[in-house]
């Protein structure tokens, strides 16, 4: 029986970001960081995509997740990062529950679809919300870490080390779920529902219970990337930034809940790099990449690691 590496691996890459954080700069900290946001939101579409399913319009969530973090802060005052964090989380979890009603009825490209209708549904009413700060969209106040502001050099290496540890946790909790027998359900729901049905398992509250998950760690990776950042507009719910997300999952692979996050830093690492040489045609690159990974690695770049495991 091949023992399990996955949990000294997520322990290891935390300890080498917390180790090795203070020796990088403070660009690739907020690279990182935002990889790692945008990572929690790839880690909830790996769930939905092993069961057959894409989602078109996870930016909902991750612009929920944002705007989250700036009522709480307005209204209330709150500036606590965990705090956002857990307030953009249950907000998320809680429109999804609500919206997973209708959304766990349909499949295929209807799912994806509907999924991007709501999200550009809510792309709307931001960008008719003067409240909301309309297309200049609104600033974040910045946050304190258990009560404390960490000062202005080391305020990225701290919201780098969050983001690893909240990466971390999310990482494996969705790893035991996915040993779980609900989480095995998923392949076999992509493969064929009508046998899973017939095992006894209900198809429509698995995959509604899976969307929640995926809305609820998009919704923390919204409010990550708007501390990080400091800034939040409508673009955070279009459609390109869902498509982003779907680029980026298919980029990594659902092999691995390790997967995501790579897919999410090197998606960083090109999407810099290519608009820093060319920053008209740097999309060119990214259809590059996601070409080549298509017709080398199929089953993502988490397949590398599969093919050596094997070997």
């Amino acid at each position: 029986m091949t023992r399990d590496r996955t949990p000294l691996l997520l322990g290891a890459i935390f300890v080498l970001i917390v180790a090795g954080g203070p020796l990088l700069p403070q660009w690739a900290l907020f690279i990182l960081t935002i990889a790692i946001a945008q990572g929690l939101v790839v880690l909830g579409l790996m769930l939905l995509l092993r069961a057959g399913l894409v989602s078109f319009g996870q930016a909902l969530y991750y612009c929920v997740g944002a705007y989250t973090t700036v009522g709480l802060t307005r209204a209330f005052g709150v500036s606590e990062i965990f705090v956002r964090l857990a307030a953009g989380a249950a907000v998320a979890a809680v429109l999804a529950f609500v919206l997973g009603f209708l959304l766990a009825k349909y499949r295929g490209i209807f799912f994806g679809l509907l999924s991007l209708a709501l999200s550009m549904i809510l792309y709307g009413l931001i960008v008719k919300s003067e409240a909301l700060g309309s297309t200049d969209g609104l600033n974040v106040a910045p946050a304190t870490l258990l009560g404390a502001r960490p000062g202005a050099d080391s305020v990225r290496y701290a919201m780098a080390v969050i983001a690893a540890l909240v990466g971390t946790g999310a990482a494996y909790a969705v790893h035991l779920y996915l040993g779980s027998p609900l989480g095995r359900l998923g392949p076999a729901i992509k493969d064929n529902e009508i046998r899973v049905e017939y095992m006894g398992a209900s198809v429509r509250y698995t995959i509604h219970v899976k969307y929640v998950i995926a809305a609820t760690l998009a919704g923390a990776g919204g409010a990550l990337a708007a501390t990080t950042v400091g800034h939040i507009d409508p673009e955070m719910g279009y459609w390109t930034t869902s498509g982003e997300f779907v680029f980026v999952t298919i980029l990594a692979g659902t092999g691995s809940v390790l997967a995501p996050f790579l897919g999410a830093l090197l998606f960083s690492a090109i999407h810099t790099i290519a608009y820093d040489v060319s920053p008209h045609t740097w999309q060119m690159s990214l259809g590059a990449a996601l070409l080549l990974v298509i017709v080398f690695l199929p089953g993502g770049l988490w397949s590398l690691f599969a093919r050596g495991k094997a070997g």
